[in-house]
């Protein structure tokens, strides 16, 4: 039998989904400005397998807090909750930073390099938010195995797909000049140099 807490648990995991699915209707809109602008989309072996990590997500995480009787520990789930909210924050600030330029799959186009918002600090902001999210959601309850081999999967899909897309940014002059020293993940410590 759940807990008291699995279905704000489950109203929680509906929220995520309604935002992967708002944020596929605004790649759909953004890749079609692209295309009308003469750019292409490059094959990505990767993306079907990066699309069925974040709905197994979805799916596992209250199936294992179900058939496990996972617990709300709220020491646990509430620092998770916390995580969450600040990986929403971060979406929308790459979303804004991106504006027309975002979508979820790789494109070769001729718009300038985005290097304001958290572009300032590393290359891949939405990776870093993708790689918290994807063990923060299940561990709100409890889900540790869901966490622990969703983040295994994810890193071995995101390793491939990131030499894959840089391999395409990198092919971009100023994508180079712009990006090319700045830190993949997280933002580096102390002074930059000059």
């Amino acid at each position: 039998m759940p807990t008291p807490s699995f279905p704000w648990y489950l109203a929680l995991l509906a929220v995520i989904a309604v935002v992967r699915v708002i944020e596929l209707w605004f790649s759909t809109r953004h890749q079609t400005q692209l295309f009308a602008e003469g750019a292409t989309k490059i094959s990505e072996p990767f993306y079907p397998l990066m699309v069925g990590v974040h709905v197994g997500l979805l799916v596992a995480s209250p199936l294992e807090v179900w058939i496990g009787q996972r617990p709300f520990l709220p020491w646990l789930g509430w620092p998770m909750v916390i995580l969450l909210g600040g990986c929403l924050m971060g979406r929308l600030w790459v979303w804004r930073s991106l504006g027309e330029q975002w979508n979820v799959q790789v494109m070769k186009s001729q718009r300038p390099i985005i290097d304001s918002g958290p572009y300032r600090f590393v290359r891949h902001p939405n990776y870093t938010i993708v790689i918290i999210e994807m063990f923060a959601l299940p561990l709100v309850h409890s889900a540790y195995w869901t966490a622990l081999l969703c983040s295994l999967v994810n890193a071995m899909i995101l390793q491939q797909r990131i030499q894959h897309e840089e391999a395409t940014l990198f092919a971009h002059p100023e994508y180079a000049v712009k990006m090319g020293a700045k830190p993949r993940f997280l933002p580096a410590l102390g002074p930059r140099k000059s």
